[in-house]
């Protein structure tokens, strides 16, 4: 039987591919905001839903052999795959475990840095997430996450895909999902306690070949099933909807934008 999942994008193989490929294309702004609160040699990090990849490798080069990254994913598939990224790269320093990001298990105050990107925004009780990281984190340690604020910009318009997103969005809230979660991150991060909150802003422009041009196309095709099934839209509809989507975003004359993304890093007080 299949594990019961909340995550918004679900697990199937295609979506942990792509988070794979997702991984690599956004590993300079990742690279950016870990040297930013400054990972360095010697620390202990955990990455809450590294998925696949994740930040694994950026974590472990910041800390060398002298320190420690734990990653932490509640899909067993993905474990599985982040284990194998892991062997073949030979991240002697970097560990993998099953677990939630909203209770991990692990020892409370005990790292240096807890990070997680584009996690908050596909679960429900995203707090819950927030609370987590801070309690594993040591006085003075500091938690960063890289979120979103949705939709993504198509141009021209393509009244297909306001009508996707329109279904999504009514999907996401029907589940407890704040697809705008980026716009309140700092604010998360303050009420939760964490000190010296900073923000950074990023918005990218797809070109034909970069995965990023289709992630409006995935997630659609990630959540046809629980959408019919929820009765938000016909079957029909919705090959029809994705069809047009598909031959919108093929045609390089089409300007595709990423959601404006969000990262957010704060200090817990000593």
């Amino acid at each position: 039987m299949a594990e019961p999942d909340q995550y918004f994008l679900g697990y199937r193989t295609a979506e942990q591919h792509r988070l794979q490929r997702q991984a690599a294309e956004m590993a300079d702004d990742s690279a950016w905001l870990f040297d930013q609160i400054g990972i360095a040699a010697g620390q202990s990090v955990v990455e809450v839903g590294c998925g696949p990849q994740g930040c694994l490798e950026l974590l472990a080069e910041r800390v060398t052999a002298s320190g420690r990254v734990i990653g932490v994913e509640r899909s067993q598939d993905a474990v599985a795959m982040a284990c194998q990224f892991v062997a073949g790269r030979e991240l002697m320093n970097v560990e993998v475990r099953h677990g939630d990001g909203g209770e991990t298990g692990l020892p409370r105050a005990a790292f240096d840095a807890v990070t997680a990107r584009l996690v908050l925004v596909n679960v429900p009780e995203p707090e819950q997430i927030v609370r987590e990281a801070i309690a594993l984190t040591r006085p003075g340690g500091t938690v960063a996450f890289h979120e979103a604020i949705w939709p993504m910009i198509i141009d021209p318009p393509l009244a297909a895909w306001d009508r996707l997103f329109e279904i999504m969005r009514s999907y996401a809230e029907l589940n407890g999902i704040d697809l705008f979660i980026g716009r309140r991150l700092p604010r998360l991060l303050r009420n939760a306690g964490l000190r010296e909150v900073q923000t950074r802003g990023l918005v990218h422009v797809y070109s034909v070949g970069q995965s990023g041009r289709t992630l409006a196309l995935d997630f659609t095709e990630n959540l046809s099933d629980r959408i019919t099934e929820q009765a938000l839209v016909s079957r029909e509809e919705l090959t029809d909807l994705k069809t047009l989507l598909r031959q919108h975003i093929d045609d390089p004359d089409t300007y595709v934008t990423s959601c404006l993304l969000v990262q957010a890093w704060g200090r817990k007080a000593q």
